[in-house]
């Protein structure tokens, strides 16, 4: 299976678009959504100037085979679009796909107590919201995050400026 468009922008949405090089959480240089060294080029760490927001969306769209080839290998049971698109943004966010006990619950056919196991994976805290909300996506198909994304500022020391995030409609770039 492949992600669909709604479970693209439902990632997007979880996650800030940055076109220029900034440190994530963990001080690791990063660049567009997500994009570290260890996903391939470009590399964030030499990157310089401003990455056009339609290569920031093509770049992370590349990013995400790794994750949608992840969930295709260890989910063994057929999934509906929403279930697949809720597990792509989960091992996305956590790479937690391969060892989940939601995952082994899902492949014995329980997918109510695999649903249930997305909320074993809220550290740090914060991050709540985000598995509540696929664990919906994965219960009813619902997608939350209406086709939006924030694009947001860095400065040149890598600190993202949360200040500057402004709203872009994602359905322009399909």
């Amino acid at each position: 299976m492949q992600l669909s468009k709604n479970g693209f922008m439902e990632i997007v949405s979880h996650e800030a678009m940055v076109q220029t090089r900034y440190k994530d959480s963990k001080g690791v240089w990063t660049i567009g959504i997500g994009h570290t060294k260890s996903a391939g080029a470009p590399n964030p760490q030499t990157f310089s100037g401003e990455m056009p927001l339609d290569t920031v969306i093509s770049l992370f769209r590349k990013d995400l085979e790794k994750y949608e080839a992840r969930v295709n290998k260890y989910i063994t049971v057929e999934l509906e679009q929403h279930e697949f698109d809720a597990l792509v943004s989960f091992d996305f966010n956590t790479g937690g796909v391969s060892t989940a006990t939601l995952v082994k619950k899902l492949n014995a056919g329980d997918k109510a107590a695999a649903a249930k196991g997305f909320m074993n994976w809220v550290k740090p805290a914060e991050i709540k919201k985000r598995r509540k909300k696929e664990q919906i996506l994965f219960s009813t198909g619902k997608y939350s995050g209406g086709g939006k994304g924030s694009v947001i500022k860095a400065n040149s020391a890598g600190k993202v400026l949360w200040s500057t995030s402004k709203s872009v409609d994602l359905k322009e770039f399909f």
